[in-house]
């Protein structure tokens, strides 16, 4: 953390002389022992090929996405379906909410609105789903992305297959 908060420190500075990295290595220690982080337990395995079809499959999911929102927004004026989807995810961990939450943000067309760390649950506004077959489309999606995340992330992965994906909420 030293390091990460002294190459800041640096680029801040726009100068790599000796008396500013002496400066940012004593501004990062000052500032880690007034505001220390608390302890993170991370417990992942990454596994390469599971990380790799979710990198792909990520890739694929903007791309496609783009052209569906970019399609919505150029047909002629109708109206557009919006809805508010909940999902309950499987996983106990708030690494992998954290990290579907913002992979499902970064595809065009969702939006996550509320995170609820006690409940595992993800609110998310979905553009233009159409009716209750869309909402469990992307319900679904967004449970097949944190499967994905599991796998290519996660320690223990035999929830995934052992109980149905919970489905609660309807689209508001």
């Amino acid at each position: 953390m030293v390091a990460w908060l002294t190459v800041v420190w640096v680029a801040l500075w726009q100068d790599l002389s000796v008396m500013t990295v002496l400066g940012g290595v004593l501004v990062a220690v000052l500032v880690l022992l007034v505001f220390p982080l608390p302890p993170v337990r991370l417990d992942v395995r990454v596994r390469p090929l599971h990380l790799l079809r979710l990198v792909v499959r990520f890739a694929a999911d903007v791309v496609v996405s783009s052209v569906q929102v970019a399609r919505v927004v150029l047909r002629p004026a109708r109206p557009l379906r919006n809805a508010i989807v909940e999902v309950n995810l499987r996983t106990p961990s708030e690494f992998v909410l954290t990290i579907v939450a913002e992979m499902t943000c970064l595809i065009p067309g969702s939006l996550v609105i509320e995170a609820r760390r006690s409940t595992h649950t993800l609110f998310l506004h979905v553009l233009d789903v159409g009716d209750e077959v869309g909402v469990e489309r992307f319900r679904q999606g967004v449970l097949d992305q944190e499967a994905r995340v599991v796998r290519a992330l996660g320690r223990h992965v035999d929830h995934l297959d052992d109980r149905p994906a919970p489905t609660s909420g309807d689209a508001r």
